[in-house]
C-alpha cells in the first residue's frame, strides 16, 4: 500500500512521492514520469502500470513528482536539475531497503531520459530494459534498435503500441514484469 512521504533533494526542491514498503521487500524501483511542460506526473497510467507490476511481486515502489509538478517545489530545470531529483529518489528508497538490496530505475518519455541521461555508463543484459511502441512516432524502432546494439541490450517492441501505450498498457506491463523477474531476488521467472 502506498503512503505520501517526501523527498528532500540536496540543495533544492522538496519532492510529493508516493512509497509502497512491503514488510519483505528485497528490491526497490523508482519511477520517473514524462514530461513535466506536457502534463506528465506520477500519476501517468504508464508509471502506474509499472508500479501495479512491480508491487504484485513484491517490489518496494517509490513514484515521484518532478521539482514543479504536482506539490513538488522548484521550477522546470529542462532536465538539469531532475537529475539530482532522481538520485535523491533513489537515495530515498536506498535508505529505506535492507542494504543489500536490488534497486532499479525505470522511467518513461523524458523520464527515461533523466534515468539515463548518460548511455556510457549503462550495464547491458538483463539489468536493462529498453522498450517502445512499433507506432511511436517519438521513438521509431530502428532508433531503439540503434541504441540497444549501442548499449549491448535486447530491445523489446510492444506491436502496436504508440507513445502513450494507448490499449497497450497490459502487454507493457507483461515485459516490465519479465524485466523485473531478471534481476530482482527470487523473483526469477
Amino acid at each position: 500500500m502506498e503512503t505520501p512521504v517526501v523527498v528532500e533533494v540536496p540543495g533544492g526542491p522538496r519532492l510529493e512521492a508516493h512509497l509502497d514498503l512491503p514488510d519483505a521487500a528485497t528490491a526497490g524501483l523508482v519511477l520517473c514520469h514524462p514530461h513535466p511542460l506536457y502534463g506528465g506526473d506520477m500519476d501517468n497510467p504508464v508509471i502506474i502500470r509499472a508500479a501495479e507490476v512491480a508491487q504484485a511481486l513484491g517490489v518496494s515502489t517509490l513514484r515521484f513528482n518532478f521539482r514543479g509538478v504536482g506539490d513538488s517545489t522548484g521550477t522546470h530545470d529542462e532536465g538539469r536539475g531532475e537529475q539530482d531529483d532522481c538520485s535523491a529518489a533513489l537515495a530515498l528508497l536506498r535508505s529505506r531497503l535492507p542494504p543489500a538490496s536490488a534497486l532499479g530505475l525505470l522511467g518513461y518519455s523524458f523520464g527515461a531520459r533523466i534515468a539515463m541521461y548518460s548511455f556510457d555508463g549503462l550495464h547491458a543484459g538483463r539489468l536493462l530494459l529498453l522498450v517502445a511502441g512499433s507506432r511511436d512516432p517519438y521513438c521509431p524502432v530502428q532508433d531503439l534498435v540503434k541504441l540497444a546494439e549501442r548499449v549491448g541490450t535486447e530491445p523489446r517492441i510492444i506491436e502496436g503500441a504508440d507513445h502513450f501505450f494507448f490499449g497497450k498498457l497490459f502487454p507493457l506491463g507483461t515485459t516490465v514484469e519479465g524485466w523485473l523477474r531478471g534481476w530482482t531476488p527470487g523473483r526469477a521467472s
